[in-house]
């Protein structure tokens, strides 16, 4: 079978677990193979459909008074000891609140980066990637204008290494918002945009992130969070994520 070599790689491509080489052969084999295309989008599916389903269940407050009634009772400590053990239980509580309190920002920044990498995979892989295909940032731009809840400005890219290819609506955690492709050399790279939420933790000010082959920045400005994502160098990642800063709040 003549894709039996690629399909052993769509896995892989689609957890960005390839060489930048091998994304980018794949990523042109899957733009001309409808068979493979419709492999990886499965796969992509079953991901976003596993990390919902982990999300579902939380134990209740219920369920845990009910498993401590069941507790054999403690044991009163000597007085000598009583302020001892306040003392280490109130220093532990604070250790596990703050590990828990990082660790959850941490796994949710963790998640967020790994949706939006599903999102541009898929994106790429799609027959039609872009829903308006323009050049042109007055014909981009306006296209959004009633389809998500807020406005955004693009930059002028001439003289840039960078061209603006189109864009298509994108929803992060069922919230809408703007997916905009850009391309560079043979890379081709996400902008999304969408409304900044207080809820989704990310480390303050500017972040990069390296999910194995996907470099991606991001930052907040005017409410609204920018995710530049892409398999391209990460300097060429944030050379466009300073033009689009210079022209965010004008």
């Amino acid at each position: 079978m003549a894709c039996a070599a690629w399909r052993n790689k769509i896995g892989a491509y689609a957890d960005g677990e390839l060489s930048a080489e091998d994304m980018l052969d794949v990523g042109e084999h899957l733009r001309g193979c409808a068979s493979c295309t419709a492999d990886l989008l499965s796969r992509v599916q079953m991901k976003r459909s596993i990390q919902t389903a982990g999300k579902r269940f939380s134990p209740s407050l219920a369920l845990r008074q009910r498993i401590e009634k069941g507790l054999p009772p403690q044991k009163k400590p000597a007085r000598l000891w009583n302020w001892m053990a306040t003392l280490a239980a109130t220093c532990a509580l604070l250790l596990i609140v703050s590990l828990t309190f990082y660790r959850s920002g941490a796994s949710q920044q963790g998640r967020t980066f790994a949706e939006l990498a599903d999102l541009h995979v898929t994106t790429l892989a799609s027959a039609t990637p872009v829903d308006v295909v323009s050049t042109d940032r007055h014909t981009v731009k306006p296209w959004f204008q009633g389809k998500i809840p807020f406005a955004f400005n693009l930059p002028e890219l001439g003289g840039t290494p960078f061209t603006l290819e189109g864009g298509r609506m994108a929803y992060l955690e069922q919230a809408p918002g703007a997916q905009l492709i850009f391309k560079i050399g043979n890379h081709r790279i996400s902008v999304f945009i969408f409304q900044d939420r207080r809820d989704r933790r990310f480390a303050p000010g500017d972040t990069l992130s390296r999910n194995v082959t996907f470099n991606m920045e991001t930052w907040a400005g005017d409410n609204l969070r920018y995710f530049v994502i892409g398999d391209a160098d990460p300097g060429d990642i944030h050379k466009l994520s300073e033009l689009l800063k210079s022209t965010a709040g004008s």
